[in-house]
């Protein structure tokens, strides 16, 4: 990770960036590195209806600062949930907008295996934009049928639990299975052993440059 200054997330959605990578961001934070986070949908549709329409953008606000990203490195725009195919020219423009601004050093996308319609266009898009920076692709197994785990990223305790911490900021969405610590500690194990450390998060490795 030398001369990683500036790294950058792209969610479709809030909470994507922490279950597949929040290990990872939490540690870049303390080496130093200048996280952004850059998030696609409000999800407004998929809110219950006892909330409001736009808490997922406020949780994630929450959730984000236990990473350590700040509040004004964070990139929202609201298309809606399941739609973003439909928007795909006006993404990849606020793409360059954002390489434009932050010129990361690294960027993490969603997979190329991941099976999610908005996943894959930031998939796609992400590609695009950031075609000659470090890219990897970070793994949200419920969306995997196959995934490839080619770049593994180290970690201690205190990163999974942040990464949990951040997870568990998204309070509406405590109903979904995968928020289950056991759940995440068990990946973290896995993705560990796998290059014989006590925890890790894994990645697609779509691009590294030397």
């Amino acid at each position: 990770m030398e001369n990683i200054n500036r790294a950058l997330v792209l969610a479709p959605h809030p909470d994507d960036g922490e279950f597949g990578c929040g290990g990872t961001l939490r540690k870049l934070a303390l080496a130093g590195v200048s996280l952004h986070y850059a998030v696609f949908s409000a999800c407004k549709k998929s809110v219950p209806t006892d909330l409001p329409d736009d808490i997922l953008f406020t949780e994630l606000e929450k959730a984000a600062g236990i990473l350590g990203i700040p509040a004004e490195n964070l990139h929202k725009t609201d298309y809606p949930v399941r739609e973003l195919p439909a928007y795909r020219q006006e993404i990849l423009e606020k793409l360059v907008q954002i390489r434009q601004a932050i010129q990361p050093d690294l960027v993490f996308i969603p997979n190329s295996h991941d099976v999610h319609q908005d996943h894959q266009t930031l998939h796609q898009e992400g590609i695009r934009a950031f075609k000659h920076t470090r890219i990897l692709g970070y793994e949200l197994p419920w969306n995997n049928i196959t995934a490839t785990h080619n770049f593994h990223v180290r970690l201690e305790k205190e990163h999974i639990d942040a990464k949990i911490a951040a997870v568990n900021a998204y309070a509406s969405q405590s109903f979904r299975n995968y928020k289950d610590e056991d759940f995440l500690f068990g990946l973290a194990k896995v993705r560990g052993v796998q290059v014989n450390t006590e925890y890790a998060e894994a990645f697609e490795c779509i691009r590294w440059i030397l």
